[in-house]
């Protein structure tokens, strides 16, 4: 143990005086509008009024009337809204799971800075599961609002001109869900499973339940499909689809018996298993309705890209709208049920600029693909740019159609480095969530690199003008005309975290 004289905690030393203040890191939590944020995303954690009989009023001459006994609904405190955004960065920008970000959090004063401590402690923030929940109160709205302000906080640090904003590269990828590979052996063998598990829960006693067999009808399949011995293959998935609804005809006979509330628990189960059932049969989808490829996200979808490696990708299409010189994003956003490219244009520009308000600037110019083509009336106050019309461009503007193609790198960094490669979070909510936090985990990245490239202008002036004017003695004007240099070669002070 030691003293620390300049903290009011005499046996702990600051996080300040801990840490190096001229990392980048350090300069971006004393730059960041942490109150702007937690006002703006403040209302979506307000407390509920609770439900109960109100108790009559206290009598202060008479005897007090015994309170109603009633469960409390406070729960633990909360943990502060500054150290919960700050995980939720820290996570996509660092590209780490729920798990591994709050025990990184607990080993990092860096981060413990970050996120608005004083003195470094050593436990985790928060169990990994609080994540889940906060992430759920926040919405949509809520990440999109902290997407927003990185793009605010680049401008008004000047790493990136607000009139650069207007100059945008659209482009659209695929986010794959948490899913395994979808075959209908596989889909028929898990479908099997879950309703033999769902009769179990509701009390339904089966004649026989094909655990056995139906692990070596999978086998088998997996066997003679790598075999290439695809007549046998489609024999035995025959077979599972039997099985399969075998059960279900059972179950829903000795379903009648039941309360409502257990058939109408039942009646999902049922509902994918048939639907299983019935697309196994048939190569084509002949029904109308879309293919379930995962029991436990059914809003996955099947798109193909056209890539050699992976011609199919199962999750669902996002787009991404970056500017075109500095590759900073200012929109990201899933869109459900596979459209056309040009047809999400649209809802993608109306996104950017609604994220760009603050800046005062909308964007006005659109360099898009080949699959962008023909949705110039949907944009009337945009400016489309494609190869398609490449002889109507000017010299200018086809030279930035060569830009266009940056967007690609951005994409792949989206998926190496910030968790867009996999999505684990739950239902098409999740999707939309877990897009819109990789966008921004991708930008507090490109915060700090431009921090540590270019640093923050107005710290250069303020030692420069006292390099000027503060010179009383020839030792004082070595001393300050040392610090503005190195205030140009370290582009974060020390002072800069004051």
């Amino acid at each position: 143990m030691f003293a620390d004289a300049a903290t009011d905690d005499f046996f702990r030393a600051r996080l300040d005086h801990m840490i190096d203040l001229r990392h980048s890191l350090a300069v971006l939590a004393s730059r960041m509008p942490w109150q702007q944020i937690e006002a703006s995303v403040a209302h979506l954690f307000s407390r509920r009024a609770h439900t109960g009989e109100a108790l009559p009023d206290l009598d202060l001459f008479g005897d007090a009337p015994t309170p109603l006994a009633r469960k409390s609904n406070a729960g633990r405190p909360r943990v502060p809204l500054r150290t919960m955004i700050a995980l939720l960065y820290l996570k996509h920008a660092f590209n780490l799971s729920d798990e591994a970000v709050v025990e990184r959090w607990s080993e990092t004063p860096r981060w413990q800075y970050f996120s608005g401590l004083s003195y470094y402690e050593e436990r985790l923030p928060c169990d990994a599961t609080t994540l889940i929940k906060f992430r759920r109160l926040l919405g949509e709205e809520g990440v999109e609002e902290l997407l927003a302000q990185t793009v605010n906080l680049a401008v008004s640090l000047k790493l990136i001109a607000a009139s650069a904003l207007a100059t945008v590269v659209v482009d659209s990828t695929v986010q794959e869900k948490a899913v395994a590979h979808p075959t209908d052996s596989k889909l028929l063998e898990t479908a099997r499973c879950k309703l033999v598990e769902a009769a179990q829960g509701a009390g339904i006693e089966l004649k026989q339940t094909f655990a056995k067999e139906g692990q070596l009808l999978r086998f088998k399949a997996g066997r003679y499909a790598h075999a290439k011995q695809f007549k046998r293959m489609r024999r035995v998935i025959k077979r599972q689809s039997t099985v399969l609804g075998r059960l279900v005809r059972e179950i829903e006979r000795k379903a009648s018996g039941l309360s409502t509330a257990v058939r109408q628990a039942l009646g999902g189960a049922l509902a994918k298993a048939q639907r299983i059932a019935d697309q196994s049969r048939s190569r084509k989808n002949t029904s109308g309705a879309s293919k379930l490829y995962a029991w436990h996200a059914p809003e996955v979808e099947c798109i193909a890209k056209g890539k050699s490696r992976t011609p199919y990708e199962f999750g669902v299409k996002v787009g991404i709208a970056a500017t075109l010189k500095h590759n900073l994003i200012v929109g990201a956003r899933a869109f459900t049920g596979n459209p056309y490219d040009g047809h999400t244009l649209n809802a993608q520009l109306e996104q950017a600029t609604i994220l760009m308000q603050d800046t005062g600037c909308k964007p006005t110019t659109a360099y898009v693909d080949l699959g962008y083509r023909g949705v110039d009336a949907d944009n009337p106050g945009v400016a489309i740019k494609h190869r398609g019309k490449y002889k109507t461009l000017t010299t200018q503007e086809r030279k930035l159609l060569r830009r266009r193609q940056a967007i690609e790198p951005i994409i792949g960094h989206l998926k190496a480095d910030h968790r867009m490669d996999r999505c684990y979070l739950k239902g098409e909510q999740g999707d939309r969530l877990h897009a819109v936090l990789c966008a921004a985990g991708y930008n507090l990245r490109w915060l700090l690199r431009m921090i540590a490239k270019k640093g923050v202008p107005f710290l250069r002036r303020l030692y420069l003008r006292l390099c000027k004017t503060v010179a009383p003695t020839p030792n004082w004007a070595r001393m300050l005309r040392n610090l503005a240099v190195n205030a140009f070669r370290d582009p974060a002070p020390r002072l800069a975290a004051g």
